[in-house]
């Protein structure tokens, strides 16, 4: 499948180079002081996180572990006005066109070094850039209504009820929908059709209080949260991994928060994972819910979904407790699944394909 991408967006100085930094475990982004440091999108591939592997990797007897991965997008910060084209705002609109998921990156840190326009409120940050979303699919339907006069009534009805949606500050996703609905306004590309999740980037001495923040934002902005430290993360994402986990238990915390929102985006981009794993290497296969067999057989090489024959199916759990193929055949634990059969998450598969 084509790799799907999560657009980090937000107003500037509110921590998302910090945050991609970290993602990326280096410096890959300009995270300078300053509106506009990051002009182009970065662009950088992030593991999935998957306790899962390693244990796989001792049964099988091998080194090579291969994660699943995820894109995210570094999108430099956006400003009022950026619908109408402001502080570089029709590229910044443009470039989160192009992902699948945004995650807005809102700040609840206090820091004199980090310049600020006005009081530090998470919820006013996402009010700005959603605002902007807005006002940018409104000109874009508006420009569908001057086109639909020529249509049915059907289509010219549903751009108004639409217009008018998004003209009481409401995004397009939360408007109701038949399919034939949604299928027309997906040709549209509208920004806030778009699934979003939401960081919180705290300071250091907010951190004991993250399940409070989180429940606090998520029931005001109505989108799942994730409250972390970006400028934490980024130290951790330096250390090796044994050091990076006795710091996070120092600091009170089982889970890194990168860990965390790397989840969450894969769940809210509807994405499953299955596992191979043989003596060359285990590796995570990334895949969307209800896809088929064959088609996550396309996944490893693209002819294999043609030339499907079978699969050899277990659950990762029975992989594990049984020691690995032979001893889940031995236990009645494996399966032979045809060309109908829809993945898990988790299984353990090995295709049959033909010449």
């Amino acid at each position: 499948m084509s790799s799907l991408s999560v657009g980090i967006v937000g107003l500037p100085n509110v921590g998302k180079s910090t945050l991609f930094n970290a993602l990326l475990g280096k410096q890959q982004a300009l995270a300078a002081n300053y509106p506009f440091a990051t002009v182009e999108p970065n662009v950088g591939v992030v593991p999935v996180p998957d306790e899962r592997l390693e244990k796989l990797a001792k049964v099988v007897g091998t080194e090579r572990i291969v994660p699943a991965t995820m894109t995210f997008n570094d999108i430099a910060g956006l400003v009022k006005g950026a619908a109408k084209g402001e502080g570089l705002g029709n590229k910044f609109l443009a470039n989160i066109r192009e992902v699948d998921l945004v995650c807005h990156v809102l700040r609840a840190f206090e820091d004199g070094d980090v310049v600020r326009a006005g009081a530090v409120s998470p919820e006013d940050d996402y009010a700005v850039v959603e605002a902007e979303l807005i006002m940018k699919d409104l000109e874009t339907v508006e420009r569908q209504l001057s086109v639909a006069r020529k249509q049915t009534a059907e289509i010219r009805g549903w751009a108004e009820v639409l217009f008018n949606h998004l003209n009481e500050g409401k995004p397009a996703r939360l408007l109701k929908m038949s399919d034939k609905q949604r299928e027309w306004v997906r040709e549209m590309f509208l920004l806030t059709m778009k699934d979003e999740v939401a960081v919180v980037n705290i300071g250091e001495n907010q951190m004991d209080k993250v399940a409070e923040i989180e429940a606090e934002v998520e029931a005001k902005l109505k989108i799942p949260v994730v409250a972390l430290s970006a400028r934490v993360e980024a130290e951790v994402a330096e250390l090796g991994r044994e050091e990076a986990r006795l710091y996070l238990a120092e600091l009170g915390i089982s889970q890194s928060g990168l860990d965390r929102l790397v989840s969450l985006a894969y769940g809210k981009l509807n994405l499953i994972s299955f596992l191979t794993a043989g003596e060359k290497e285990v590796r995570a296969w990334t895949i969307e819910r209800g896809s088929k067999a064959p088609e996550a057989a396309g996944v490893i090489h693209s002819d294999f979904e043609k030339k499907f024959i079978k699969a050899k199916v277990c659950s990762y759990d029975d992989f594990i407790e049984y020691q690995g193929w032979k001893g889940v055949a031995e236990e009645g634990k494996m399966r032979m699944e045809g060309r109908e059969y829809e993945m898990k998450e988790g299984d353990v598969v090995e295709f049959m394909i033909g010449q």
